[in-house]
């Protein structure tokens, strides 16, 4: 299991699955803990993954030419994660806005007695008219998604 996969389960419309993977060597320092830039890269790819699935994603945007970009990244870091730890990442939508989505997620590694977090953190996205790169309003079936999604992290 190298690759980030989602975990099998029951899909319900609008509720995001968590993403598990292990810690790759090439994730890690010459220490063997994963370096700090790796747990914003996993909390990204799960959300990706997530707005995928609920048809939100990417793929949704490209018609109006349109593509997601970082606004702001926040990490706060808690416990390490080394070579072959397994970890779940589990990501959630806060809040929606006209042009903007804010997810945030929790990094924890799988532990013998249960789950150590080992890192949090959010993403402010903003939606992007890819011809001119100038800042452009989201879909109106795209935040609606969102909107759903936001209010079934909140449950």
């Amino acid at each position: 299991m190298t690759a980030a996969q989602p975990v099998p389960a029951a899909h319900v419309p609008g509720e995001w699955t968590e993403v598990r993977r292990r810690a790759e060597h090439v994730d890690t320092d010459a220490s063997g803990v994963v370096h700090f830039s790796r747990y914003a890269s996993w909390l990204e790819t799960a959300v990706l993954e997530n707005l995928d699935r609920v048809g939100a994603g990417l793929g949704a945007l490209a018609p109006a030419h349109l593509d997601l970009a970082v606004v702001e990244l926040r990490m706060h870091y808690h416990a390490p994660v080394r070579f072959l730890d397994r970890v779940r990442v589990h990501a959630r939508v806060e809040r929606v806005g006209p042009a903007r989505v804010q997810v945030s997620g929790e990094i924890t590694r799988e532990d013998a007695g249960g789950a150590t977090r080992c890192a949090s953190g959010s993403l402010l996205l903003g939606a992007v008219h890819l011809p001119t790169g100038a800042p452009a309003l989201l879909p109106e079936d795209v935040r609606t998604t969102l909107e759903e999604c936001s209010v079934r992290a909140q449950r």
